[in-house]
């Protein structure tokens, strides 16, 4: 039985709603769903009486409230026990992060985080592929999400930003090649493609005027490394459709170019996920809040010199946490 599952059933009992439960708890509805059913098969009981709009204790239900209260209690008081060296931040952060990601942002970021923490051990997995907690040794993910895959995870996790992408080339392509204005205008050029496993991400989605368009763009180009495609599309290889976040430095220095300004790539969101509570460590805690802020002034700095406008990267607290 998952300690994780009690503290659910606990916070649902307290609060009457599923959702209001998880968002207190900083996981998905569908998680929280997901470790009430557990609980009840574990127990062989119903442990809510549901309907349409509200959920109640059942009998059990309010028989074992007071026994998983207790057990969580008595479990905490022996973590406090054992943990109270840990406050500070020190041990080991085992995380994963894209190459880009990785290669850029979190390295600077992390090299300021153990300079001022150098109790800190770090152990990084970098790579664009999916990573496997268990296999890979790692204890936390930053991973670019959807809100459905938010919503279906089964994991713990920090909601860290939301992510608009461009569409952007270097001055030189622009000038050798002229400039897209439309979508008609785009499939004439050369994309930098994004290839992951055996998917190339060669259809473009955007959106006008809340019209969603989709471009088959063409291309001599992919790679499974979406540094090597920010690389390339400074190098003048092409047009690119890349994550402001990992772009940003490039578009403040001139490096790069946004066009097509008049369409938008539908967002994404950006999260730090976890298989456990358990591992939600003061080290996670600094890097989520130092990320935030990071990522924060890039926006501030993309936003103040008319690269991108608020509607098209939204604050964290304008949409919200799911």
């Amino acid at each position: 039985m998952k300690t994780e599952d009690l503290s659910v059933f606990v916070k649902v009992a307290e609060v009457n709603s599923i959702t209001a439960a998880a968002k207190k708890l900083d996981i998905s509805s569908s998680a929280a769903s997901m470790a009430i059913k557990r609980l009840e098969e574990q127990l062989g009981v119903a442990l809510f009486v549901r309907s349409t709009r509200k959920i109640r204790l059942s009998h059990e239900g309010e028989q074992y409230l007071p026994m998983a209260q207790q057990a969580l209690n008595t479990l905490q008081q022996g973590l406090s026990l054992i943990t109270e060296e840990r406050q500070s931040v020190n041990g080991e952060l085992r995380m994963a992060m894209s190459s880009e990601m990785g290669r850029n942002l979190m390295r600077e970021l992390l090299n300021k985080v153990q300079g001022k923490n150098p109790e800190l051990s770090l152990r990084l997995h970098v790579s664009d592929s999916r990573v496997d907690f268990y296999r890979d040794g790692v204890d936390v993910a930053l991973r670019a999400m959807t809100k459905e895959a938010v919503k279906e995870s089964q994991m713990y996790g920090f909601k860290v930003c939301n992510i608009p992408h461009v569409i952007c080339a270097s001055p030189a392509y622009i000038e050798k090649y002229g400039e897209p204005l439309t979508t008609n205008d785009l499939i004439q050029h050369n994309a930098l493609l994004y290839k992951l496993y055996d998917q190339t991400h060669n259809t473009w989605e955007l959106v006008k005027e809340n019209e969603k368009i989709k471009v088959k763009v063409r291309s001599n180009r992919a790679v499974n490394d979406g540094d090597i495609v920010r690389r390339w599309c400074i190098d003048g290889m092409g047009i690119a459709k890349k994550s402001a976040i990992d772009v940003a430095e490039d578009l403040l220095s001139g490096k790069l170019k946004r066009v097509l300004h008049q369409f938008q790539v539908p967002l994404t969101e950006m999260w730090i996920m976890l298989p456990s509570r358990h591992l939600i460590t003061p080290a996670v805690r600094l890097v989520r809040d130092e990320l935030k802020l990071a990522i924060e002034e890039r926006r501030h700095k993309l936003i103040e010199k008319g690269l991108l406008n608020e509607n098209e990267w939204p604050a964290l607290n304008d949409i919200a946490n799911l």
